[in-house]
């Protein structure tokens, strides 16, 4: 059989499927849809998030499918738990022989709700030294240089610049010492400055990996899933810990970017190692020692470590912040970046507003992601209307995350308050009972609110027209920000 006759077949099988096509194409597009809805709501536990995939498989059809299987569906429980053996949801490492009780009566409550959600112990007798993103570098700088036994450490983005090449170096002259270097940089994150760092690492002979990267689509299902943690641990003695990435920005003279960070040393650094040592075992199946090596009392800190993510640890941050919200009786004060969560948090702030709980917060006047600015400001006009007190804090940009409750209880960590870091990224925060910390924190925060514009119910009044229907808009999107 010649061409001529392959194309004459050809053709006339397309001229007898040709009236077909549009029954085949709905055929399709109907039984993807079906499936993406028996799938959406046979797993998905936030109603809305539900109720936006299956709107949008049914009004797009086949693209929205395909977009649900990419980045809707959860595969990363499963991955864990094939990879760790139930490592991230055991509780080893290090151990207090009783676990603390905090001061504060209407705060032992939370301390024990948390401790449920974690299955970790409040560990007393640790030390929190809060620093500048400046003061954090030189730090960590100085514990890789004065490594002798590890060094772990993860971070979201880690800049191929003047920030991130000082600690390749460092890093690198730490393997030719023996010390043992553990690099885990996420795979997104490590894209923001190219070519990436993870060259100059891997060709100093440092040992690094990605947090779920391929540059093969099919094998890189999901994209929206990221470890957004920034935890060093050196020598399993000293953490680090906070909101502070490797960038440049943080270091040049002026910033321009600030941010707030913690040195930690204590029993709770057990924790930090649990936390590390999980996400290595997921991306490697390499199982690092996990015991706490420093002293069992350093300070008068009591803490606990607080892993989050779409995996074992699903939903702990959201309901560790809507424990502490509703454990207050004085004041609650918030410092992010981002703010736009969902409604339930919302009507706790609500709640404790209207209870008598003084409510502030601070985010940046000028965001680096317009569009969470935008919806930031639709949902705090409701709390504003209730009575909480917005600030927006002057450039440069506030990267800082964190929250103090009655000047005892401080959460500090990497996570926002947005559905991508209660919902989608892996985050770690650290929760402390401290009224000397708290103190520290709220002297800072006083600082900021001082050099800050508040936005009052007037405030939002003033704003144009197209700016009030903008931002309501934006919030539209809140469970993608």
């Amino acid at each position: 059989m010649d061409l001529t006759d392959w194309k004459a077949r050809i053709d006339q099988a397309s001229a007898l499927l040709e009236p077909l096509w549009p029954y085949i194409a709905a055929a399709i597009s109907i039984s993807l849809a079906v499936t993406v809805t028996v799938h959406v709501a046979q797993n998905k536990r936030d109603a809305r998030a539900a109720a936006a995939w299956t709107g949008l498989v049914w009004l797009v059809p086949v693209v929205g499918a395909l977009l649900y299987f990419m980045l809707g569906v959860n595969r990363i429980r499963r991955r864990a738990r094939q990879l760790t053996g139930g490592l991230i949801d055991s509780d080893d490492g290090w151990r207090v022989a009783a676990e603390a009780v905090p001061s504060v009566r209407h705060l032992q409550v939370l301390s024990r709700l948390v401790g449920r959600l974690t299955h970790l112990p409040l560990s007393d007798g640790n030390k929190v030294e809060l620093l500048d993103a400046p003061g954090a570098y030189r730090d960590i700088l100085d514990a890789i240089n004065g490594a002798t036994d590890s060094i772990y450490l993860a971070t979201y983005i880690f800049g191929n610049d003047a920030a991130g090449k000082p600690l390749c170096e460092a890093l690198a002259a730490a393997v030719q010492r023996g010390v043992k270097v553990r690099v885990l940089i996420d795979g997104v994150g490590a894209l923001y400055s190219l070519p990436s760092v993870v060259w100059r690492l891997r060709r100093r002979g440092v040992p690094v990996q990605r947090f779920l990267y391929s540059l093969a689509p099919w094998r890189m299902p999901y994209l929206n899933l990221r470890n957004h943690r920034k935890i060093l641990i050196v020598d399993r003695r000293v953490g680090f810990t906070g909101g502070m990435n490797i960038r440049a920005g943080y270091i040049q003279n002026p910033p321009r970017i600030t941010d707030l960070h913690a040195r930690i040393e204590g029993p709770v650094v057990g924790q930090l190692l649990r936390g590390f040592a999980a996400d290595w075992v997921f991306t490697c199946a390499e199982v690092l020692e996990t015991s706490y090596r420093g002293p069992a009392m350093v300070g008068d800190v009591q803490a606990r470590g607080i892993s989050a993510g779409p995996d074992a640890d699903f939903d702990k941050r959201r309901l560790t912040l809507l424990a502490a919200i509703g454990s207050a009786q004085q004041r609650i004060r918030i410092v992010t970046p981002y703010f736009v969560p969902d409604l339930t948090l919302l009507a706790t702030l609500q709640l404790a507003v209207l209870k008598g709980v003084r409510v502030q917060i601070v985010i940046p006047e000028r965001n680096n992601l317009r569009m969470v600015q935008w919806a930031s400001m639709h949902a705090l006009r409701w709390l504003v209307n209730e009575g909480a007190e917005l600030y927006l804090s002057p450039p440069p940009f506030d990267h800082s995350k964190v929250m103090t409750v009655d000047q005892h209880w401080v959460m500090l960590g990497s996570g926002n308050w947005d559905a991508r870091s209660l919902r989608l990224n892996f985050e770690f925060d650290m929760e402390c009972y401290s009224q000397h910390l708290a103190r520290q924190i709220d002297t800072s925060l006083d600082e900021r609110i001082m050099h800050s514009r508040r936005m009052d119910q007037a405030g939002f009044r003033q704003l144009a027209p197209w700016r009030r229907v903008r931002n309501a808009l934006a919030h539209l999107m809140e469970p993608y920000l």
